[in-house]
C-alpha cells in the first residue's frame, strides 16, 4: 500500500460519490454505468481547460508524466470547484502496474491531495492484480466478466462512432445513437449477454443495423489512424480532442480498440513464461483469460463482417504478428510491442496516415513510437506518421498546425490515388467517314 493511504470502506459505498478522470470516454461511461447497477455512485469528469494542467503543476513536479497532471489536476479542480462535498468523495485510478511513471500515479495523487489539505479523500487503486484492499470496493468475478462485456461493448461503439462521425447528414445524430445504446447496454444486468453466443451476434446485428441507418454523405474521407501512450491516445482531455479535430477537417479517425491493450497486458504474461521458461499456474490461467476474451474479440469481429456495412477490427492474434522483423516483443514496457504492431495494422487496414500521441518524455513511447518510424518508412515507404508529444507547455495550435500538414499532404497523396484508379473518359466526338 502507498503513503496516505485511507480506505474506502462499506459505509462510504452507500454515501460518496466517486470521482473518475476522463480517459476513455466511451468506455468509463460504460463501466460506471455498469458499476451504479451493483451500488456504486460514479461520475465521470469531463472537464476541459488549460487550468486543468496548471492546476495539477501546482502539485506534481513538471518532469512528471503529463497525463499523471492532467488526472490530479482534474481531480483537484473538480474537489476544489464546491459541486461536491470534499468530505463525501472518493477518486479511483486504474492501475496496470509494470516498469512506467504511470505506476506512481496512486502515490503522486495522494501525496497531491495531503498537500492541498485533502488527504482525507480516499483513492480506489482499480488493479487486475488487487495492489490494494478496501472494504467498499468489492468485484466479484461476475462484474468482472460485466465490465468485460462493458468494454468489448464500448469498442464496437467507439468504432461505429468513428466510422460514421464524419459522413452523417445531420450533425449529432451518430451521438445520439451512441447514447441509446449506453443507456440500453447498462439498462439492467442482464442488459449484455455473458457468455456470448447467438443472443451477442443478435444484439451485434441491431446495433450494426442501427448505426447503418444514420443518414450519411458517401464521399471519400482520409482515414486517420491514433495510437500512443494509452491516456494521450483516447483521452479528449490529453489529445486536445484529436479525434473531434480530425472529423472538424474531414476526416476519419481510426483508434484502435482497448481490448487490444487489454489483450496485450494478459499476453505480456503469458510470454514470460516463454522468454524465461517461468513455471507456474498463474500463466496457465492468464492463457485461459487470453483465449476466452480473444474468442468473445472474434465473435464481434465475425458479426461486423457478416453485416457488411462496417470495417471490422483485426483479430489481436494477428495484429500481434505483425511487429515481427521490426521490434521484439521484450519490448512491454508501458505500450511496447503492441504501438507498432498497432501502426502496421492500421496501415494495413486502410489508415496510411497516422498521428502517434505521445507524453513529452515518455522513454516507451518514444522508442516504440517515434523510433519506430524510420524503419515503418523503410518497409512501407507511403505511410505517412506524425509524432505529437503532448506536455503542460505544449500549445494546441502548434500541435493542430502539424497535423494539419500531414493532413495536406495525405490529401494530396489520396486524390494521386484516385486520379490513377479513375477510369480513362471515353471519347464521346463523332467521327465523319
Amino acid at each position: 500500500m502507498t503513503g496516505n493511504y485511507v480506505e474506502f470502506t462499506e459505509e462510504m459505498k452507500k454515501e460518496y460519490t466517486v470521482l473518475v478522470p476522463n480517459m476513455l470516454p466511451m468506455h468509463f461511461k460504460m463501466i460506471m454505468r455498469v458499476l451504479k447497477n451493483y451500488g456504486y455512485n460514479m461520475e465521470l469528469l469531463e472537464t476541459e481547460g488549460k487550468h486543468i494542467a496548471e492546476k495539477g503543476l501546482r502539485y506534481v513536479h513538471n518532469d512528471t508524466c503529463y497525463p499523471a497532471i492532467l488526472v490530479i489536476g482534474q481531480f483537484l479542480d473538480a474537489i476544489e470547484s464546491g459541486k461536491y462535498d470534499p468530505h463525501k468523495v472518493a477518486l479511483i485510478l486504474f492501475q496496470t502496474g509494470g516498469g512506467c511513471r504511470a505506476s506512481n500515479y496512486v502515490s503522486l495523487l495522494r501525496k497531491a491531495l495531503a498537500k492541498a489539505g485533502y488527504g482525507y479523500v480516499p483513492v480506489i487503486a482499480f488493479s487486475f492484480g488487487n495492489i490494494e484492499k478496501h472494504s467498499g470496493w468489492n468485484i466479484t468475478v461476475s462484474l468482472y466478466l460485466k465490465l468485460f462485456c462493458a468494454l468489448l461493448y464500448a469498442d464496437l461503439l467507439m468504432n461505429l462512432q468513428n466510422q460514421c462521425k464524419v459522413y452523417e447528414k445531420n450533425p449529432g445524430d451518430t451521438d445520439l445513437v451512441c447514447e441509446k445504446w449506453l443507456a440500453k447496454l447498462t439498462s439492467g444486468n442482464k442488459a449484455m449477454p455473458l457468455s456470448g453466443g447467438k443472443k451477442a451476434k443478435e444484439l451485434y446485428k441491431t446495433i450494426l443495423d442501427d448505426f447503418a441507418a444514420i443518414e450519411k454523405v458517401q464521399k471519400p474521407k482520409l482515414k486517420v489512424g491514433i495510437v500512443g501512450e494509452i491516456f494521450v491516445k483516447y483521452s479528449p482531455l490529453g489529445n486536445n480532442n484529436l479525434a473531434d479535430f480530425l472529423v472538424k477537417n474531414g476526416a476519419e479517425p481510426v483508434i484502435p480498440g482497448f481490448i487490444d491493450f487489454l489483450l496485450y497486458c494478459i499476453y505480456n504474461v503469458v510470454l514470460d513464461k516463454k522468454l524465461y521458461g517461468f513455471k507456474s499456474f498463474i500463466y496457465t490461467a492468464y492463457g485461459m483469460v487470453y483465449n476466452v476474451i480473444l474468442k468473445r474479440q472474434k465473435e464481434l469481429i465475425e458479426a461486423i463482417n457478416e453485416h457488411g456495412v462496417f470495417d471490422a477490427p483485426t483479430p489481436f492474434d494477428e495484429t500481434l504478428t505483425l511487429a515481427k522483423g521490426i521490434i521484439s516483443f521484450g519490448a512491454k514496457m508501458g505500450e511496447g510491442w503492441l504501438l507498432t504492431s498497432e501502426m502496421v495494422e492500421l496501415y494495413h487496414s486502410g489508415a496510411k496516415n497516422i498521428v502517434c500521441t505521445q507524453p513529452f518524455g515518455c522513454l516507451p513511447n518514444h522508442i516504440c513510437g517515434k523510433g519506430m518510424m524510420k524503419p515503418l518508412k523503410e518497409k512501407y515507404p507511403d505511410i505517412n506518421i506524425v509524432a505529437i508529444d503532448y506536455d503542460a507547455g505544449a500549445t494546441a495550435v502548434n500541435q493542430e498546425n502539424r497535423i494539419r500538414l500531414m493532413l495536406s499532404n495525405a490529401r494530396l497523396a489520396l486524390e494521386e490515388d484516385i486520379t490513377k484508379t479513375a477510369p480513362a473518359k471515353k471519347d464521346t466526338e463523332t467521327v465523319q467517314v
